[in-house]
């Protein structure tokens, strides 16, 4: 339903935005389109890690330790790529490691937006539209939670809970459900004093009604900026966590536990922090693009 209260043609459903919009936005911002490649690609490569011809990451090679990067050769494409990136301390493939390191930092940076998202717009949707009292009581449980700063909060839950990829995972996604909530209440409180929500109540549609078919369709767009916007610090954060050791454990590999291996060698083995550190704000960057260019696209407050 559409947002304007004025009874006039522009109350007529109308898309978010059409496809020769979508087009000539994208021919502005050459920039956008080139991030969004990089990013599938990135991305598709992660995903593809379990059918490539890859060396097993964890497998452990002492006599090939510390291999500086090759250029492919022939005997090199026979052998799946073997050591192409160089090896690490442990004689381990750094091309294999990059790889599934790569999908699990994007597995566990999706999983922790879409459990942020979900947790955070829900607690702003019924803030949001019953107001009152527990309105007031939701806001203040979430103002405590942003008043301890962000990475000392997450610090904190994984000390409790124990180290751990999923339990960074989940202090990660905790740390940033406020963002999610408040910016989903804000949206609510607007919109649930609008003439349409009066005119539903009035045709006797339910609360949980008004909220699923009348609130949540005009409040998605948002939901799906914030989250585009919010998963490279998702990213970002977890790698961060498995740099200090909190996150995944040896010997499973993701691309902030290889950047806090190859810190060690930084002197004489550069190459093993630079290439997880290259791919980490490769991500981020081209996440971050892509976040804004929808931003411009589905945002009806800049257009």
């Amino acid at each position: 339903m559409n947002l304007s209260p004025e009874p006039s043609h522009e109350s007529q459903p109308r898309h978010i935005v059409d496809r020769r919009t979508w087009s000539r936005r994208f021919r502005k911002r050459p920039v956008l389109f080139v991030a969004g490649w990089v990013l599938g690609l990135v991305t598709l490569l992660a995903l593809l890690a379990p059918v490539l011809p890859l060396p097993d990451p964890d497998a452990t090679n002492l006599s090939a330790r510390l291999q500086s990067p090759t250029h492919p050769t022939s005997s090199d494409l026979q052998d799946g790529f073997s050591h192409v990136l160089g090896t690490d301390l442990l004689g381990r493939d750094i091309l294999s490691r990059l790889m599934w390191g790569t999908r699990l930092s994007v597995v566990a940076g999706l999983a922790a937006t879409l459990l942020a998202a979900s947790i955070g717009s829900i607690i702003g949707l019924v803030a949001g539209y019953k107001g009152g009292a527990l309105d007031h009581v939701l806001m203040r449980g979430i103002d405590w939670l942003m008043a301890f700063p962000h990475i000392l909060l997450a610090l904190a839950i994984v000390a409790v809970l124990g180290p751990g990829l999923l339990n960074a995972l989940l202090a990660v996604a905790v740390v940033n459900i406020p963002f999610f909530a408040r910016t989903v209440r804000g949206i609510t409180l607007g919109l649930a004093r609008r003439d349409f929500i009066s005119t539903a109540r009035l045709g006797g549609r339910s609360d949980l009604g008004i909220l699923l078919f009348e609130i949540v369709p005009n409040v998605f767009p948002i939901i799906l900026i914030t989250s585009t916007t919010t998963l490279g610090w998702m990213i970002l954060e977890t790698a961060g966590l498995s740099f200090l050791g909190l996150g995944a454990q040896p010997p499973t590999a993701d691309l902030g536990s290889m950047l806090g291996e190859g810190r060690k060698l930084m002197l004489i083995h550069p190459y093993l922090a630079l290439l997880p550190g290259g791919v980490v704000f490769l991500l981020v960057l081209c996440i971050n693009l892509v976040g804004d260019g929808l931003r411009d696209l589905l945002d009806p407050r800049l257009r």
